[in-house]
């Protein structure tokens, strides 16, 4: 959308809000609706044929410099919330190479044998992760299922896709905002373990979550999918 476009927008604002001349707090209201309208443009123009949600209207972005310090400071509150988890070696927390966090977490500590309803015990620990990432909210989530080989590839593609749902549900259902959520499943297409062993068939069926900054200028790049999580 050109600049014209955009100023044509934040002038119907203006024309809009001047019926309000008596109202004490026109001023404010003013602001408020040209942020809104524009906040709504920008962000159209960096949603992309993903039919990513709005990023301008609904999350802001961190500047280039920052974005190191922003990432360390939320991997360590995060280690620091799940330290009793990590210590059970029921999750993991690790830094990608595009500086984006994965949370691995083990498949059976969430959920039963084919089952796609979140295992009580395991509400904990997302509702503190829920709670961490509304706090350092200039980040796009992914939120990825996966499991082992055994069963043919369409179910195991539907099951990873039904977990990866249901976690970000309950997540939601923790007040994390859903238009910064992006959920899909990968069934057994990307393992980290052998898949011919108990324990590596175990190590397989998980659910990833990836946290990636918004970065100012960069926007769209957040909801890329992440690359190959696998070994």
């Amino acid at each position: 959308m050109s600049k014209f476009k955009i100023a044509a927008c934040v002038t119907l604002a203006l024309t809009l809000s001047a019926c309000a001349t008596d109202d004490p707090n026109r001023r404010a209201k003013t602001g408020a609706l040209i942020g809104a309208v524009a906040g709504g443009v920008l962000g159209k123009q960096v949603s992309g044929a993903r039919g990513a949600p709005i990023v301008g209207a609904a999350i802001g972005a961190i500047a280039g410099g920052a974005v190191g310090g922003y990432m360390d400071k939320q991997a360590a509150e995060l280690k620091r919330q799940l330290a009793a988890e990590q210590a059970r070696q029921e999750l993991n927390i690790t830094q990608l190479s595009d500086g984006s966090l994965k949370i691995g977490i083990a498949s059976d500590v969430s959920f039963d044998v084919d089952s796609a309803q979140l295992k009580s015990a395991a509400l904990n620990t997302y509702a503190k992760i829920a709670q961490v990432l509304q706090t350092y909210d200039m980040t796009v989530i992914h939120i990825i299922g996966h499991t082992d080989s055994t069963g043919s590839d369409q179910y195991n593609q539907g099951l990873s896709e039904r977990r990866a749902a249901s976690v970000a549900s309950y997540m939601g259902a923790q007040g994390l905002s859903m238009q910064r959520v992006r959920q899909e499943g990968r069934g057994e297409s990307q393992p980290i373990a052998d898949n011919n062993t108990v324990d590596g068939r175990t190590r397989n069926r998980r659910v990833d979550i990836v946290i990636k900054p918004v970065v100012e200028g960069r926007e769209q790049e957040a909801w890329t999918p992440p690359p190959y999580l696998g070994a």
